[in-house]
């Protein structure tokens, strides 16, 4: 798609404007919009991915070292690549794939503010994932039976219960 205002340059920047209930979609290059102005508001010379990013990575308590136990970012480098925490923070990707492992501390904030969890829960083909569908059945299953105890009703509890033990002997089973 061509920037809507020069036509010249590829457009990299869609904004979608709402004013007085009239919605208006504006598809431009980042040239065009520092020119009219069109910037997100707080970041220095223009928009990028990369800034969106850092300024996640940044904003974690750990980043900010206020969380117990993590070595303050400054002290963080991979060991393999030599990439510091504060110079990942800035380019929003790593070096190599040990920096998984130097700065996992500071990761698990991360990905729990930006996809809500730390562990990949996505789907599973029906053909070959029953096993897999057994163990998150079982999973979902304790989560409600701890909910019921916790609220004291026992007899549904017991339901759940029974019906764990029954799963439990499938899954041993196979």
């Amino acid at each position: 798609m061509q920037c809507q205002e020069c036509g010249k340059r590829p457009a990299t920047l869609h904004f979608t404007k709402i004013v007085n209930g009239e919605k208006t979609e504006f598809h431009i290059c980042e040239a065009c919009a520092r020119e009219k102005g069109e910037l997100i508001p707080g970041t220095a010379g223009g928009f990028s991915i990369h800034n969106l990013l850092s300024g996640l990575i940044d904003f974690s308590p750990a980043a900010s070292g206020q969380a117990s136990g993590v070595k303050p970012a400054e002290n963080l480098r991979c060991e393999k690549c030599g990439l510091t925490y504060s110079q990942f923070s800035k380019l929003g990707r790593f070096g190599c794939s040990s920096c998984y492992k130097y700065f996992n501390d500071r990761l698990d904030p991360l990905l729990r503010r930006v996809h809500g969890n730390t562990t990949h829960a996505g789907k599973v083909p029906r053909r070959v994932g029953g096993h897999i569908h057994m163990k998150r059945k079982l999973d979902d299953l304790r989560r409600e039976l701890q909910y019921r105890v916790l609220h004291e009703q026992f007899e549904e509890a017991a339901a759940l219960r029974d019906q764990i033990r029954e799963l439990e002997k499938n899954i041993s089973a196979e």
